[in-house]
């Protein structure tokens, strides 16, 4: 593979109705690019970002950000019948700011793609066989894989001759050790349908983690981390010198903590009573954990904003909901904090885990004499970098760090393609 001159990496994350993308400047400058001046820890600058939704529905709608022109926000509505008429309208966006898709300055298309599998632990350059491999796992990912191949199908039709990249989801869960992966059922069955613990969220465990480092002064392989990925979708995992050595969600995204719709752990036999005792057929139960369970299922809310307010008005069923999700949050650091034996920081991310001081706060609470703590003033301060919440004295740091997947899956995608 030859170097390229080009600098920009155009980043999608294909979703079965939706495509979020960013346009990014890998070429590691200062960063000042007017109103952009979002910049990663190597120098990767946002150009634009947008959203599709509702694709193939009645009214679809776009929106599109011109972050390196300084320009306004642009949102229209209208019917957008598939993902081939998605990015062509994304195309012309980007082109109507100078920033579109046949520029020689795109050194590669970088695509998100939710499961792996054991076999992609790295990001791929895409083709034939890498495409095949990620439909043989459509079974394990019924969701999620199928909208990211349409994707990466869709985008190859439009720049056939530009370098596609798929960064995976589990990728850097595949270091987990396999007493941490393995589920305790028949071994041969269990290789036979692939079924083991993957772990999701991957790019955001991986540039949370290193950025914690960062933030500590210290170089990753020297610290043992515990990542709080607290969004609608959420995940835990422990991290030891830079490598994930377990996380929370397994086969699929549907284990571990409490979710805005996703029960989260849950003994298995539920499943069987409920077939037996409601009659309910695979894909009503399916549908229930994944879809009616969690926070959602608890008190009919998945907005932790609207479930404070609920709380402070003095609803029961919010404050149960919110105890419940908290709970699980605490087993979880508690059994992270046995696996690492040794944790230099508790980091929390993603929407809730970045924006609900008083999650946090709840999380550590009672932790004192695992050496964890949370200053009450630097916790309700609001801010976009990453930073410590604890108190000095504190053995273990609690940290918020902003998660960006985007400039993860882009750093990773560029420097596959311009290596040697």
């Amino acid at each position: 593979m030859t170097a390229t001159t080009a600098s920009r990496v155009l980043v999608l994350n294909s979703g079965s109705s939706s495509v979020k993308y960013q346009l990014l400047d890998m070429s590691g400058g200062s960063g000042d690019a007017g109103d952009a001046g979002d910049t990663g820890h190597s120098g990767g600058t946002r150009l634009a970002v947008g959203l599709v939704e509702r694709i193939g529905e009645e009214i679809s709608a776009l929106s599109h950000h011109p972050l390196v022109t300084g320009g306004a926000k642009r949102e229209w509505e209208g019917r957008i019948a598939d993902h081939d008429a998605a990015l062509k309208a994304v195309a012309e966006e980007l082109d109507s700011d100078g920033l579109g898709l046949d520029s020689p300055e795109l050194a590669a298309i970088g695509h998100r793609v939710v499961h792996g599998g054991l076999r992609f632990t790295e990001p791929t350059l895409i083709d034939d066989a890498v495409l095949k491999e990620i439909e043989r796992l459509v079974p394990v990912a019924p969701l999620h894989n199928p909208a990211n191949i349409t994707g990466i199908r869709t985008a190859q039709r439009l720049r056939p001759d530009l370098p596609q990249v798929a960064v995976f989801d589990t990728a850097f869960h595949s270091s987990m050790p396999e007493h941490a992966a393995r589920y305790a059922i028949d071994v041969r069955t269990a290789d036979e349908h692939r079924i083991r613990r993957y772990g999701f969220h991957g790019t955001s465990h991986a540039y949370v983690s290193r950025k914690t480092a960062e933030l500590l002064g210290k170089d990753p392989s020297e610290v043992n981390v515990i990542v709080l990925h607290l969004g609608n979708g959420a995940s835990a995992s422990a991290v030891a010198g830079g490598r994930c050595v377990d996380t929370s969600m397994g086969l699929t995204p549907l284990e571990g903590l409490v979710m805005g719709t996703r029960s989260g752990d849950i003994d298995p036999a539920v499943v069987f009573h409920l077939g037996r005792v409601a009659g309910m057929e695979m894909p009503e139960v399916d549908e229930l954990l994944n879809k009616r369970s969690g926070l959602v299922g608890l008190c009919g809310d998945n907005d932790m904003r609207e479930i404070r307010r609920r709380i402070d008005e003095g609803d029961e069923a919010a404050r149960l909901a919110f105890e419940i999700y908290v709970h699980r949050l605490k087993k979880y650091i508690g059994g992270y904090y046995a696996v690492l034996g040794r944790v230099d920081a508790v980091v929390f991310t993603a929407g809730v885990g970045e924006n609900a001081a008083p999650v946090r706060e709840a999380a550590i609470a009672g932790l004192e004499e695992f050496g964890l703590a949370v200053d009450k003033d630097l916790n309700a301060v609001r801010g976009d970098g990453a930073r410590l919440i604890s108190p000095e004295y504190a053995r273990v740091k609690v940290a918020v760090v902003p998660t960006d997947e985007e400039l993860e899956i882009a750093e990773q995608t560029y420097a596959l393609v311009t290596a040697h």
